[in-house]
């Protein structure tokens, strides 16, 4: 009876903070702001600093990742069936490749690359009298299917008494439980443990990591934002760029490095690999995220472009200028003698 009645009082306490919370929804309802989400209290400004969602922003990361086709439909493992093939015409091939091409973009779409989550650290009420009554916590949960995730009440009765909101881990968990998501796990898959991460990386398997990632994470959660930083940390560390090269994550690994402002590298990559746009591109966001730089201050005073713009760079931010300005001067004399011939 005792654990009934103790049951009981867990619920009527559920349901007045539920009922509490939803008609508070229903008064601001109005205003854009999430169940779990913080209020914003700094206003835009004029020199707000670009985000990957921007136009200008994708149309860099996009033009700089690349568009292999072979990579972006090679052979994954799955169920033998067998092939067919269809005779076309000229007209219907090029209309063939043409969709190709569409559809690649697709799935070359970047992830969104989301600021970390605050920490949800509301407690609702401390009843002491429940203090003792049971050595397991209570998590209650609103089901509701038309709610979105993010809006959606899940509470916990601590063995102490406390009632509180239910953290972002815990939400995670429980909203896999009710609403299974393929690809993810209730408990995140060892792959994601440091150690076996090093093993992963050993075998080049950076792409898969981030897939099964994107999978299992919300784009904002800590442990998201590791496991790609990880992978980032060890394709730089290694210069194995182009392991993720024309796929959906070269963007995300771009905009962190140019952030961090440890681009060289993957300049010299892109020279090395006779992509001279890509390169400019690339320091062209640079200076756009780093407005404040010596390399954006004067390229931005001369109205610089092109190859212009990599010269800049390497004499006022790179710790490889040397390298990049002996590949341009070979550039450059290789497109005289082109024009001479």
């Amino acid at each position: 009876m005792a654990a009934l009645g103790s049951a009981r009082f867990f619920y009527r306490s559920f349901s007045q903070v539920k009922n509490a919370q939803r008609n508070k929804h229903l008064l601001t309802r109005f205003s854009v702001r999430t169940f779990c989400s913080e209020p914003n209290d700094s206003a835009p400004t004029d020199h707000a600093k670009p985000q990957p969602s921007d136009p200008a922003v994708q149309d860099i990361l996009i033009s700089i990742t690349g568009l292999d086709l072979q990579k972006v439909f090679r052979p994954i493992k799955q169920e033998l069936k067998l092939p067919s093939y269809k005779l076309m015409t000229d007209d219907q091939l090029e209309q063939t490749f043409r969709m190709a091409k569409e559809e690649a973009k697709k799935r070359l779409q970047m992830p969104p690359v989301l600021p970390e989550r605050k920490p949800i650290n509301d407690v609702l009420s401390e009843d002491k009298i429940l203090d003792g009554m049971d050595t397991a916590k209570y998590v209650f949960t609103d089901i509701t299917y038309d709610i979105p995730h993010r809006e959606r009440f899940i509470v916990v009765r601590e063995p102490n008494g406390t009632l509180r909101k239910a953290t972002w881990e815990e939400r995670d968990r429980l909203i896999q439980v009710y609403f299974p998501r393929d690809g993810r796990k209730i408990v995140p898959p060892l792959i994601f443990r440091e150690e076996n991460l090093k093993m992963v990386f050993s075998k080049e398997r950076h792409e898969d990591v981030l897939n099964f990632c994107l999978a299992q994470f919300e784009p904002d959660s800590s442990e998201h934002i590791r496991v790609h930083t990880a992978t980032y940390e060890d394709l730089d560390k290694h210069g194995k760029y182009d392991l993720l090269r024309s796929t959906r994550h070269f963007g995300g690994m771009a905009w962190y490095l140019v952030n961090a402002r440890r681009v060289d590298r993957l300049i010299v990559d892109m020279l090395k690999r006779q992509l001279l746009q890509d390169a400019v591109n690339l320091v062209s966001l640079f200076n756009m995220v780093h407005p404040h730089s010596e390399s954006a201050q004067e390229a931005t005073s001369q109205k610089s472009t092109g190859t212009d713009l990599l010269k800049i760079y390497a004499q006022r931010e790179s710790r490889r200028s040397g390298y990049i300005e002996l590949v341009l001067q070979a550039y450059e004399q290789t497109a005289v003698e082109g024009s001479a011939a």
